[in-house]
C-alpha cells in the first residue's frame, strides 16, 4: 500500500513523464549532437505541451524560435533537459531552479560534484534524472527526449545503460512490441532505478517491464517494487552481467567465495518473481512469449518433430534449460501411435515420420491429443511447419487451417504451445502470431522463452517478513560460535575449552573419544594445522594439544568429540549480509573441497520450510541424500530446520556479518555441526 510520503514522491516525476512545457537547453540544428535530436524529438509534442528551444548563439533552431537561456524564457518550464557541456551543467540548473523549475533530464555526461548538486536539488525539492542519460520517451504522453526513434507498444524499459536500452527497444520494435516507456537513469545522481520502477506499477500502457542495471545499491527496496509490480501483473524480466557494485566483494569464507553477483541477483529474482536474462535479444524473445502465451504451470515439455534429428536437438536444448522431456505412459504412447506410421517414435521427442505430408492436420491433432492428456505443462512444434505453403503454394490454404485449428486449442488450453519453425516468416508464420502463437526461427528461441517462463511461474515472488531485530550476542572466536549456533536450534558434538595440556587431558575424562582439537581463533583451521582429528586416548589428545600449542602459541582450543555417525553427507549452511540485497542464505555441498564443487543455492533470508527445501532439491548433489547406490536416505527435515535458522539469524539480527556452518555431516539419524564461524559486523567488530 502506498503511503501519502510515496503518493507524493511518485507525484513529482510526473514531470518525467507528461510535463506541460519542456525547455530543451542546447538545441541544436547539427544531427550529430544530442541537441539535434532531444529538439527534434521534443517538437513532435507540441501539439500537447509547450516546448521551448534554447540556444545562446541562434535565433532559431530547427525552424523555431530559439531563446538565449532559461531566464529568458518567456514562461516557466516545468521540465527542463540539459545538453549542454559538463562544465555548464551547475549554472544552467542553478539559473532554473532560481526560475522556479523543479525538474531536470540530464544527457550530459561527466557531471562533476554530484554531492553538491545533489544537495542543491534536494534543498529546492527540485528532481533530476541523469547525468549521462540517453532520455525519456512516454508513448501515452507523446513525450519523446531521447536519440533515435520508437515504436510504441508494451513493454517499459528502465537501464543504466542508454544505449542498451535502445538497443532493447529496437528488438521490440523490430518483434512487434514496441515501447510504453522508455527510461535511461544513467548517474542516478538524484532519481533512481527503483522509483521510475514503482512509476510503472500503475501504468497501463506497460504489461511487460525491461530492466537493466550495474548496479543494485538499495536492492531490498527494488525486490519489494518488483513484487509490486508482479501482483500488478506485469513481468519483469532483468538483464545482468554479474558485476554488481555491491557484490563485488566477496567474503573470506567457503560461503562468499563460493556466491557470485549472479547467484546474489538471481536469488533477488527469485524473491521478487522476476526472471534474470543474458542478452537483449532473449529478452525480447521471452517477451513476445509472455505477451502473448501463459506461462508453462510445470517444466514437461513435449516435442513434437517431422525430423528425429531435430526432435533431438530439442530434447538435448530443453534439457541443458532445466526443462523435463518425461517419458509418456504406455496409455498416451498408444493413443499417439494410432496417428502416426508404424515404428515412429512416441514416448518424447515424437518423431512424425512423414505423417505432417501425409496428412497436414496430423500436427494439430497430434498436439490436441497431448494438451489433453495431462502428462505435459508445454508443446514444442519443431521442424518444417510454416514452409509448407511457402515451399509449396497450393499447400498454404491447408497450411494455414492447420495454424487456425492449433490456435482454438491454445485458447482453449491452458497449455502453451510454441513452435519452432525453418521459416523465417512465411504467410503460416504470421498467421500463428496473429493466434498468439509464439514462433521462433531457432529451437534455442523458443525453448529459452518456454524456460523463462516457467521460471516465472515456479517463483511467483514471496514476501520476507523480517521481525524486529533482536540481539544474538555476537563474539569472536570458534566457543562463541558454538554458543550462538546451539541457541539459534543448531545440534553440535559435546565439546570443552582447553588452554594447558593438562586442561586438554582432564577433557579426555568427560569428553567420548575419539577427539578434535581445534585452534579455535582460526577461521580456516585445517588452512593452518589447526585442527586434528581420530585423537583416540587422553594421551594423543595431550600431545596433540602440546605440539599445536607449540606452533601456534596461547589461544582458545577447543576438544570436541568426532562424530561417528555412518553414512554421512557432508553440506555448507551459510549465511551472510550483502551490501546491496542484505541477509542472504546458502546451502551446498560442503567440507573442504566445497569451493572446488560450486554445487550451491542462494536465497534471500529469512526463508521458511518450504524455501529451503527447494534450495536442497535444487542442488546437484541432492541424490546423495536420498540414498546413493544402496545407501540410507539421509535426515534432509533436520538440514531445512538449519538453514532456516541459519537465514533468521542474519535476518534477526544486525550485528551478524556472516554465519558459516562447515561442515554439516547429515546422517540418517539427523546432523551435527561439527565446524562454525560467525563474523561480526564492522561496529560490532570494532567495539
Amino acid at each position: 500500500m502506498q503511503t501519502p510520503t510515496d503518493r507524493t514522491r511518485l507525484g513529482a516525476l510526473r514531470s518525467f513523464r507528461d510535463p506541460r512545457s519542456v525547455a530543451v537547453v542546447g538545441a541544436s540544428d547539427d544531427p550529430a549532437k544530442w541537441g539535434y535530436w532531444i529538439a527534434q524529438g521534443a517538437l513532435l509534442g507540441t501539439h500537447r505541451r509547450t516546448v521551448w528551444l534554447v540556444n545562446r548563439s541562434a535565433g532559431e533552431v530547427q525552424g523555431h524560435p530559439a531563446h538565449a537561456s532559461v531566464a529568458a524564457l518567456p514562461g516557466t518550464p516545468e521540465l527542463v533537459v540539459l545538453c549542454v557541456p559538463a562544465a555548464h551543467v551547475e549554472a544552467v540548473v542553478e539559473e532554473g531552479l532560481e526560475r522556479g523549475v523543479r525538474a531536470f533530464l540530464a544527457i550530459t555526461a561527466g557531471v562533476a560534484a554530484a554531492d553538491r548538486l545533489r544537495e542543491r536539488l534536494a534543498a529546492a525539492g527540485a528532481r533530476l534524472i541523469g547525468p549521462n542519460s540517453l532520455g525519456l520517451f512516454d508513448a501515452d504522453t507523446d513525450l519523446q527526449l531521447a536519440w533515435g526513434h520508437f515504436t510504441p507498444g508494451r513493454i517499459g524499459i528502465v537501464s543504466q545503460s542508454g544505449q542498451l536500452g535502445s538497443e532493447i527497444a529496437n528488438l521490440a520494435a523490430r518483434a512487434g512490441l514496441g515501447v510504453s516507456r522508455f527510461v535511461s537513469v544513467g548517474n542516478q545522481y538524484d532519481v533512481r532505478a527503483p522509483e521510475l520502477l514503482e512509476d510503472l506499477i500503475d501504468h497501463d500502457a506497460t504489461r511487460i517491464v525491461a530492466l537493466y542495471l550495474e548496479s543494485f545499491a538499495g536492492g531490498d527496496d527494488l525486490v519489494r517494487i518488483l513484487r509490486r509490480l508482479r501482483a500488478a501483473g506485469k513481468h519483469t524480466l532483468v538483464l545482468a552481467t554479474g558485476a554488481s557494485e555491491g557484490s563485488k566483494r566477496l567474503a573470506a569464507s567457503h560461503t562468499g567465495s563460493m556466491t557470485s553477483a549472479i547467484d546474489v541477483v538471481d536469488a533477488a529474482c527469485r524473491a521478487a518473481g522476476a526472471v534474470r536474462v543474458t542478452t537483449p535479444t532473449e529478452l525480447v524473445e521471452v517477451a513476445r512469449f509472455l505477451s502473448v502465451a501463459e506461462a508453462p504451470a510445470g517444466a514437461r515439455v513435449a516435442v513434437v518433430s517431422d525430423s528425429g534429428g531435430q526432435g533431438g536437438v530439442a530434447a538435448d536444448v530443453a534439457g541443458a534449460l532445466g526443462l523435463d522431456t518425461p517419458v509418456f505412459s504406455a496409455a498416451l504412447q498408444a493413443d499417439l501411435a494410432g496417428l502416426l506410421p508404424a515404428g515412429a517414435s512416441v514416448a518424447n521427442p515424437i518423431d512424425l515420420a512423414g505423417a505432417g505430408e501425409a496428412d497436414l492436420m496430423t500436427y494439430a491433432a497430434l498436439c490436441e491429443r497431448l494438451v489433453a492428456s495431462g502428462e505435459v505443462d508445454a508443446v514444442l512444434l519443431s521442424g518444417y511447419l510454416g514452409c509448407y505453403g511457402e515451399d509449396t503454394p497450393a499447400l498454404l490454404d491447408q497450411e494455414l487451417a492447420v495454424v487456425d485449428r492449433l490456435a482454438r486449442m491454445a485458447q482453449d488450453s491452458h497449455v502453451p504451445l510454441v513452435v519452432h519453425t525453418m521459416s523465417a516468416g512465411s504467410g503460416a508464420v504470421a498467421r500463428m502470431w496473429e493466434h498468439d502463437i509464439p514462433t521462433y526461427p531457432a529451437v534455442e528461441s523458443a525453448l529459452r522463452a518456454v524456460a523463462r517462463a516457467h521460471h516465472l511461474a515456479a517463483y511467483p515472488g514471496r514476501t520476507l517478513d523480517r521481525p524486529a531485530p533482536r540481539d544474538l550476542g555476537v563474539r569472536p572466536g570458534y566457543w562463541a560460535a558454538r554458543d550462538l549456533l546451539g541457541r539459534i536450534g543448531v545440534p553440535l558434538p559435546p565439546g570443552v575449552v582447553v588452554g594447558t595440556v593438562g586442561e586438554a587431558r582432564a577433557a579426555a575424562g568427560v569428553l567420548r573419544a575419539p577427539y578434535v582439537l581445534k585452534a579455535g581463533w582460526l577461521a580456516h583451521k585445517s588452512e593452518h594445522g589447526g585442527v586434528v582429528l581420530g585423537l583416540g586416548s587422553a594421551d594423543e589428545l595431550a600431545d596433540a594439544f602440546a605440539a599445536m600449542h607449540g606452533r601456534l602459541g596461547d589461544g582458545e582450543y577447543v576438544v570436541e568429540e568426532q562424530d561417528r555417525s555412518a553414512n554421512v553427507v557432508e553440506l555448507l549452511v551459510g549465511a551472510r549480509r550483502d551490501r546491496d540485497f542484505g541477509p542472504l542464505v546458502t546451502v551446498g555441498a560442503g567440507g573442504t573441497e566445497a569451493e572446488l564443487w560450486r554445487d550451491v543455492r542462494t536465497e534471500l533470508a529469512p526463508v521458511d520450510r518450504a524455501t529451503a527445501t527447494a534450495m536442497v532439491d535444487a542442488l546437484r548433489s541432492r541424490p546423495l541424500l536420498a540414498g546413493w547406490r544402496g545407501r540410507p536416505a539421509v535426515d534432509v527435515e533436520a538440514l531445512v530446520e538449519v538453514i532456516v535458522a541459519a537465514g533468521a539469524a542474519v535476518a534477526d539480527d544486525p550485528a551478524v556479518a556472516e554465519l558459516e556452518i562447515n561442515p554439516v555431516r547429515v546422517s540418517p539419524d539427523g546432523l551435527l555441526a561439527v565446524d562454525g564461524l560467525v563474523t561480526p559486523g564492522d561496529e560490532e567488530a570494532g567495539r
